[in-house]
């Protein structure tokens, strides 16, 4: 009798994986929308594509890869030349790249195949929001093909491509670091206007200090590590463009006509973005190709193999801190939109107006389930959701290598120039952007900011 309800429960799983979103997951998720569960459900087909990457660039775990029929050899053909190079170095690195190219891959089909969906009516909102277990099928079944791809110049081409998809999937952490550090001030100043508490401005004081503290101590440390009194030119030089346009955001903020036109703009939001543009800064040093000028520099070559040698860690300090922001900013676009119209139309967020009558529905019926709220329109934009997560799946390519690549005759790993000033470019398209939320009232005041 035991045996048979235990496989009638596996049966109704089976078919809640083959189902829609809501039947998988209303249990542990009641009365909850059916666009924000598909949102996490996909969020977690690449969560689980990035933990098996840093599952396969972990150093035991990459010596093991070499056991692997086929995937070492001919790894020295590039455009039809055959090289004899010892790749047992790099499997870790090659099989990020292919789980990479897999993720994209079935993130960028999902978004061509989603192209024009306006509400749950569209047969396709059926696919999207449905199909799980096939759709995980799907993804494993790329994944294994892309372990079949030939080096030749699969390697390089790939990693221009990581190195766009990352600037733009940066870009996109920006309006989400700055759409959330608008709305934490004036969740605050919110709530000591309603409470009339000093509590709140104390605890505003407290973290804009400790943000523009640690900013402080990270701009020393990169002066210390990343510079020395004769050389380094470019940390020199970089650092202090840093600092220089931080400063000055800092200070438009909180100039008089700012505060008349944005009154919950202050240095929280600012501070908040001053220590996002240090990160930034420190990570772009981090792939200085220089030694004497980067003591972090990681050094990798062909002739110490993986099987026989130890292995060089690559896990770094910005790295950690990029997977952390990577995790944190894909889960804000899975699972909520922005309290400010501006961003939602930005970031095709907006909320669908069947919200309230399927909440409603779902309530009355007294049963605890996930509800349909996009019967007269989608809550986001699915194909814009996909390519979201196409260029997450290139940025964690890109964090988990540090933006490294094999050199032209595939003897060492380096770290190109092209990846220092692609991530400083993204910090000064950062300031550039908050700097722009600060002024834009003023330039276009017949517009509506709020």
């Amino acid at each position: 009798m035991g045996a048979c309800l235990g496989v009638c429960s596996l049966l109704s799983c089976v078919s809640c994986l083959c189902g829609p979103a809501p039947c998988l997951l209303c249990c542990c998720c009641p009365s909850a929308k059916n666009s924000t569960i598909s949102r996490l459900l996909f969020t977690l087909f690449l969560f689980l594509g990035t933990l098996v990457s840093i599952i396969m660039i972990i150093p035991g775990v990459e010596k093991e890869l070499y056991k692997l029929p086929g995937f070492c050899e001919g790894s020295g053909s590039v455009l039809g030349l055959q090289t004899h190079v010892n790749c047992s170095s790099f499997l870790g690195h090659k099989a990020v790249y292919r789980m990479s190219f897999a993720m994209a891959s079935f993130f960028f089909l999902f978004a061509v195949l989603m192209v024009c969906v306006r509400s749950s009516k569209d047969p396709r909102a059926a696919v999207q929001n449905g199909f799980w277990f096939f759709k995980f099928l799907v993804l494993v079944g790329i994944t294994v093909g892309a372990f079949y791809i030939p080096d030749g110049a699969f390697t390089l081409v790939w990693y221009y491509f990581g190195m766009v998809g990352s600037f733009l999937f940066t870009l996109v952490q920006l309006i989400l670091l700055i759409d959330f550090a608008h709305s934490w001030s004036q969740l605050w100043l919110r709530n000591a206007d309603e409470s009339n508490a000093k509590g709140w401005y104390a605890a505003l004081c407290i973290v804009t200090f400790i943000f523009y503290t640690i900013s402080i101590a990270g701009i020393v440390l990169l002066y210390i590590y990343y510079t020395k009194p004769e050389g380094c030119t470019e940390g020199k030089v970089l650092i202090s463009i840093n600092l220089i346009l931080c400063l000055i955001v800092s200070v438009v903020s909180i100039l008089p006509k700012i505060q008349d036109a944005q009154p919950h703009s202050g240095l929280l939001q600012a501070s908040f973005i001053t220590l996002y543009t240090i990160y930034i800064t420190w990570s772009a040093l981090a792939n200085v190709p220089t030694q004497a000028c980067n003591p972090t520099l990681l050094v990798r070559n062909s002739t110490s193999s993986a099987a026989t040698t130890q292995v060089t860690t690559w896990w770094d300090a910005p790295s950690i801190v990029g997977l952390v922001i990577f995790i944190l900013c894909t889960l804000f676009i899975s699972v909520r939109s922005s309290d400010h119209p501006q961003v939602n139309k930005l970031m095709l967020t907006e909320e669908s107006t069947a919200r309230a009558g399927g909440e409603a529905a779902a309530v009355e019926s007294g049963l605890y389930r996930a509800y349909d709220n996009e019967q007269d329109g989608v809550s986001y934009n699915y194909t814009f959701f996909h390519l979201c997560l196409l260029l997450a799946a290139l940025y964690i390519m890109m964090t988990l290598t540090n933006w490294y690549r094999p050199d032209e005759n595939l003897q060492l790993l380096t770290s190109p120039w092209a990846a220092v000033w692609v991530k400083i470019s993204s910090s000064w398209s950062g300031l550039l952007l908050y700097f722009w939320t600060l002024v834009a009232p003023l330039v276009l005041p017949d517009r509506e900011f709020s």
